[in-house]
């Protein structure tokens, strides 16, 4: 521990870029372990929707199992995770008939994996067992019906020990595995949305204008002929920063944000004679109510501004959405 003080920062940039560039090469090598025996094994697990997806494993590989496990989960492939060690202490009764099992471990040849591997195969369900193992010549590699190869030549570690390299390879690969399922099972946007409702992620997926409409009263709006004390009394009170304009019909017809306040007053208008018409601007850009507030959000980001008129279904205006409302709702 004494010698670590007298290391200089150049080292320590040195060696942690060190082992980032060992991860990537070992990550770029898995390229070539996507072949046949993988669209086989995607083939495999596509072809009968009655099972689950099994992870299991044992130490780290089994910390890599439990974040597979969520990512399958969270896109359309449901997946239950399984402690090797636990599995021969009563857990084995989490297999069912038609499940796919998957077996994470870099070596192969751990004591627990020998035993659970045959314990799997007595229970005579039928299972394909999927061994994700660095050495090919392995104990699990021999007694799975197919294999995801996540050899690498080198830990990350100084030590070559610590399971470092090996570890991001079969994160990656589980990830390969996951997001081609979802491909090829035409898992989309709203499919995500459904399964993963809280947080910012779910939000972006699910929230769209109308719900942020709730919030405000009455829509903001006012005639053409509205003088200018009007008008800025009702975009005062309703707190959106803007009001509609519209005609003798109730057609929307523009907009008077607070922006346009402000440039008639660097013009110096006589606001005895100002009327709603005169500084509103016509052809607002506009959102419909059943558009996501995520794409109304980069709506207003791409034109720069803040707000965006609302309209139904019947294109007549129903309220107004600001920015405000959406970070509020915390959807970005």
């Amino acid at each position: 521990m004494e010698n670590i003080f007298r290391v200089n920062k150049e080292d320590i940039k040195r060696f942690a870029r060190e082992v980032i560039t060992t991860e990537v090469k070992a990550v770029e090598r898995l390229t070539d372990f996507v072949d046949d025996r993988f669209a086989e094994i995607v083939s495999s697990i596509m072809s009968d929707d009655r099972g689950r997806i099994i992870v299991t494993g044992i130490g780290k590989s089994a910390i890599i199992g439990m974040k597979i496990v969520a990512t399958l989960n969270s896109t359309g492939s449901p997946a239950v995770f399984m402690h090797a060690a636990d599995a021969i202490h009563g857990d084995l009764g989490i297999i069912q008939s038609y499940d796919t099992i998957i077996c994470i471990s870099k070596s192969g040849n751990t004591p627990e994996i020998k035993v659970l591997i045959p314990l799997i195969r007595s229970l005579g369900k039928g299972n394909v067992i999927i061994g994700m193992v660095g050495s090919q010549d392995s104990f699990l590699a021999s007694a799975s019906d197919y294999v995801i190869n996540t050899y690498v030549s080198k830990e990350a570690c100084p030590n070559n020990l610590a399971p470092t390299s090996s570890t991001t390879a079969q994160l990656v690969m589980g990830d390969a595995l996951a997001m081609t399922l979802l491909k090829m099972r035409g898992f989309t946007a709203a499919d995500f949305a459904k399964v993963h409702p809280g947080g910012a992620l779910g939000k972006r997926l699910y929230v769209r204008v109308e719900d942020l409409l709730a919030s405000h009263a009455e829509p903001p709006r006012v005639r053409e002929d509205a003088p200018i004390d009007e008008v800025i009394i009702e975009i005062s009170s309703k707190m959106v920063g803007a009001t509609a304009v519209v005609d003798s019909n109730g057609a929307l017809v523009g907009v008077v944000t607070d922006g346009d306040l402000r440039r008639m007053l660097q013009r110096k208008a006589d606001m005895g004679t100002v009327t709603a018409a005169d500084i509103m601007t016509r052809s607002p850009k506009c959102v419909r109510h059943d558009e996501l507030a995520v794409k109304a959000f980069a709506m207003m980001e791409e034109k720069k501004i803040t707000q965006l008129l609302v309209l139904d279904d019947g294109g007549d205006y129903c309220g107004i959405v600001h920015i405000h409302d959406i970070l509020r709702e915390g959807v970005v």
